[in-house]
C-alpha cells in the first residue's frame, strides 16, 4: 500500500480554560494513522519555544516526524457547548512555501503517495505551494485551510480565497459550516461547482456526505452520549479517509471507515 503522511503546522490549544496544550492536524491525524497502525508520517513545524510542549506529544505517537523551527506558532482558544465551539485565533503560523516543498518538507515527504494537508488558516497552504505539493501525489485539503479567515481575534469564517488552490486538490473535505461559506449552501448540489474530485461533507452526529464520480452517497455515524471532547475530530476523519482511499477504498467505504474511527475515539473520550 502506498505510504500517506500529514503536512501541517502544530498548534497551541487552550480549551474552555485549561492550560496550554498540543493542536493541529499533524497531531490529531497523526494520532488516528497510529490508531489505525498505518505507514504514515508527519511534516510539521511550530515555534522552537514551543517545541518541548508541542513537538514532544508528537514525536510520542511513534509515527516518523520531520520537524523545522517556524517563527511563530498558530494559537487557538476554544469553548465548547455541546457540539458548538466558540473559537479564537490568539496568534498565526507560518504559511508553507514553494521552497518549503521543493526543500525540506518534500524531501521529508518522501514517496508519499497521499497527503493530507493540515490547514489552520486560509492561505496554510498557497496555490504555489500546492502546485509543487502535487506533484506526484493526491492531496486532501481540510476546508478550515481555506475558509478560516487569517488574522487574531475571533474565528471568522469567509470565501475570499485564490480559487486556484481548488485545481490542486483531490479531495476537500469540509464541515457544514465550511461548506456554507465557499458556497452559499451546506446541499451536496452546490458542492459540484468546486470543481474537486472528492468533496466530503461532515455533518456531526448527523453523518457525512460524500459527493464523488457524480455521485451523491449519505454515510451515517453512530451516536456518541455523554460530554465529550471534540477537538481534533475532522483531523481523525480526514486521516482515516485518505488512509482507506490509500488502501483502495471507495470515497464512501472510506467515509464509512473514517466515521467509525472517529466515534471510537469519541466513545473513549465519552465522561
Amino acid at each position: 500500500m502506498p505510504g500517506v503522511a500529514v503536512i501541517g503546522n502544530l498548534s497551541r490549544d487552550v480549551v474552555d480554560g485549561g492550560p496550554p496544550r498540543v493542536g493541529g492536524p499533524a497531531y490529531y491525524a497523526g494520532r488516528a494513522l497510529r490508531v489505525l497502525g498505518s505507514r504514515a508520517r508527519i511534516v510539521t513545524r511550530c515555534a522552537p519555544a514551543d517545541r518541548r510542549l508541542l513537538l514532544s506529544r508528537v514525536v510520542a505517537l511513534g509515527v516518523p516526524v520531520a520537524w523545522e523551527a517556524a517563527d511563530e506558532t498558530t494559537a487557538f482558544s476554544f469553548r465548547y457547548a455541546g457540539e458548538h465551539r466558540e473559537m479564537r485565533v490568539d496568534a498565526v503560523g507560518d504559511q508553507w512555501t514553494p521552497a518549503d516543498a521543493r526543500g525540506w518538507a518534500g524531501r521529508a515527504l518522501g514517496r508519499s503517495e497521499w497527503v493530507l494537508l493540515g490547514g489552520l488558516l486560509r492561505d496554510d497552504f498557497p496555490a504555489a505551494t500546492l502546485a509543487e505539493l502535487s506533484r506526484g501525489r493526491r492531496l486532501l485539503l481540510d476546508g478550515q485551510g481555506l475558509v478560516r479567515a487569517r488574522r487574531t481575534g475571533p474565528l471568522a469564517y469567509d470565501a475570499e480565497l485564490d480559487r486556484d488552490v481548488l485545481r490542486r486538490l483531490a479531495i476537500l473535505k469540509l464541515s457544514e459550516e465550511e461548506a456554507s461559506a465557499l458556497t452559499g449552501s451546506a446541499e451536496p448540489e452546490a458542492l459540484h461547482d468546486l470543481g474537486v474530485p472528492e468533496v466530503i461533507v461532515t455533518l456531526g452526529a448527523r453523518g457525512s456526505v460524500v459527493v464523488a464520480g457524480g455521485r451523491i452517497e449519505r454515510i451515517a455515524v453512530r451516536r456518541v452520549t455523554g460530554r465529550v471532547d471534540p477537538t481534533g475530530a475532522g483531523d481523525a476523519f480526514c486521516a482515516a479517509y485518505v488512509d482507506s482511499r490509500a488502501a483502495g477504498h471507495a470515497p464512501g467505504s472510506a467515509a464509512r471507515r473514517a466515521s467509525a474511527l472517529v466515534s471510537g475515539l469519541l466513545v473513549g473520550r465519552a465522561g
